[in-house]
């Protein structure tokens, strides 16, 4: 039995991990305060660029991942047992992505390995959040009344297909590194373009249309 409350302590508790997660990729930044001895603090950032760099990438994917999670969300008044568990999946992957960060601060971002390893991590999650949104398509009973039928799936869909983009660019093609997920940037454009053919499409699958 899947209750009002367990359906709020689900979204609760996802959104405890995730802040947990974002405030976690700081902790590197903290430590490197230690080193600073008699050096300025010019010279600790000079030396630590990427790892501010990366900072900032990863706290702002974390950050646009839960605002698409919290959309979702929004839109969904219970769950089940698929979606609970695909939304474990996707809070492991947002737990995991300090860890390539580190690694990518620690090493460089243009190292194949540790990107695959941090970009992975990033697809993962698209993948897990497209898998959520599939599950609230096919269950229109755990769509709120006023949006029930009309959750697609487009911008997840978009999400997913640039991050493996993003994978292929940052993993086999040299020099390119975390500069791949500049193509995220398309996700707007591409989600608009996706939207117009969709409606084109429909108008000529009318009867009389053409």
């Amino acid at each position: 039995m899947h209750t009002e409350r367990g359906f709020d302590r689900l979204v609760n508790f996802s959104d405890a991990v995730v802040a947990i997660a974002i405030t976690l990729l700081i902790l590197p930044l903290v430590e490197t305060v230690t080193s600073l001895g008699d050096g300025t603090v010019e010279e600790l950032i000079s030396e630590d660029w990427s790892k501010f760099l990366v900072f900032v990438i990863s706290f702002a994917v974390i950050g646009r991942f839960w605002m698409a999670h919290h959309a979702m969300y929004e839109r969904v008044v219970g769950y089940n047992v698929p979606l609970l568990w695909v939304n474990l999946l996707w809070l492991l992957s947002i737990v995991f992505l300090p860890f390539p960060t580190e690694l990518i601060a620690a090493t460089s971002y243009e190292n194949p390995t540790t990107c695959a390893l941090y970009i992975g991590t990033m697809l993962v999650t698209s993948v897990a959040a497209l898998g959520q949104q599939q599950i609230i398509i096919r269950s229109p009973e755990l769509q709120a009344e006023q949006v029930r039928g009309t959750v697609d799936n487009l911008v997840a869909v978009v999400m997913a297909l640039l991050m493996v983009v993003a994978f292929v660019l940052g993993v086999f093609v040299p020099h390119v590194g975390l500069w791949a997920l500049l193509v995220l940037a398309l996700t707007g454009p591409v989600t608009a373009l996706g939207r117009r053919l969709r409606v084109r499409v429909g108008r000529a699958r009318r009867p009389g249309a053409g």
